[in-house]
């Protein structure tokens, strides 16, 4: 399902990342901060909430209530932190094969406490429909039975299949059963994150500018259709292993990200084409923003692998 040569590049670059572990404590406790605003921002945001970047800054480092913002847009903020230093925490010291459903319920009630108490934490007692889509999940009194045969797929499986596969697949079977009245996206990719995170990834991150791709691909995989939505998630942690890597990498070795456009120059590829290219995996690319940048070593690379062919 993962395409061959994005497979090989998310590899590539986790090899890369393994060489300059550990980490020192100052360096990582940075990207750490930087991974939490952005996911919490980014997270909440496909939610609907109206907190900017800059914004869940302040919140979740200085403290700063912000004019005019819903009470419960601070309180998503302060919540997802509280998750994810939750999530940090299983992946450093818990076993391999965390997964149960303790520990979603847990995750659940992070997120949701001091927003609405009387749900946080558990399954949902009534049936629910999903604005925007064909799916409808199951009746709330098939939940539990769901979750359970959930867990168990994941600890058979898990270690079988490629771990991006993996991840993708069981985020997509636990927002399709919806378990929870409210924050089913959010625990959903956290929970995405503790496999990933496990076989040695960053934090991944879904971007609210991809919301509406995000949807599209979680819709087609409603029909069993996994591979647009294992791309999606593809694509979104080779961004997080640049980033990473932009940091640690030293200077002299470092490969300049530009713009498609600045990147074509050269080259009888146009932006476009490139853009496909990117897409698709097959050359070195991520999303900044709503852009996608790459690297002229990356278009290098595709060359002399298409002249080797």
């Amino acid at each position: 399902m993962l395409k061959k040569e994005l497979s090989s590049l998310l590899e590539s670059k986790l090899k890369q990342l393994n060489k300059y572990r550990p980490i020192s404590a100052d360096l990582l406790k940075k990207l750490r901060e930087r991974f939490e605003i952005e996911m919490a921002y980014n997270s909440n945001a496909i939610e609907g909430n109206t907190l900017t970047l800059k914004e869940t800054f302040w919140v979740i480092q200085q403290g700063i209530t912000v004019k005019g913002k819903p009470l419960k847009d601070h309180l998503e903020a302060k919540n997802h932190k509280e998750a994810l230093d939750y999530l940090y925490e299983l992946v450093e010291h818990e076993g391999q094969n965390t997964i149960s459903e303790t520990l979603i319920k847990n995750l659940h009630e992070l997120i949701i406490q001091d927003i609405d108490k009387d749900i946080a934490g558990s399954y949902r007692n009534v049936d629910v429909f999903i604005t925007g889509t064909k799916h409808k999940p199951p009746s709330a009194l098939e939940v539990p039975q769901k979750m359970s045969g959930l867990v168990s797929w994941a600890r058979k499986n898990y270690g079988k299949m490629n771990i991006v596969e993996f991840s993708a697949i069981f985020h997509h079977k636990f927002v399709h059963i919806h378990p929870f009245r409210d924050g089913n996206g959010r625990v959903g990719r956290l929970l995405m994150n503790i496999f990933l995170m496990k076989y040695g990834f960053p934090i991944t991150i879904i971007l609210n500018n991809d919301r509406k791709k995000y949807y599209r691909v979680l819709s087609e995989a409603d029909d069993s259709n996994y591979i647009p939505l294992v791309n999606f998630v593809g694509q979104a942690v080779l961004r997080s292993l640049n980033i990473y890597l932009d940091v640690l990498t030293p200077a002299s070795k470092k490969e300049e990200y530009i713009s498609l456009a600045e990147a074509a120059k050269g080259y009888s590829y146009s932006p476009a084409y490139l853009g496909k290219l990117a897409k698709e995996g097959k050359i070195d690319a991520h999303k900044e923003g709503r852009n996608w940048v790459t690297t002229k070593e990356a278009i290098e690379r595709y060359i002399a692998s298409l002249e080797k062919k």
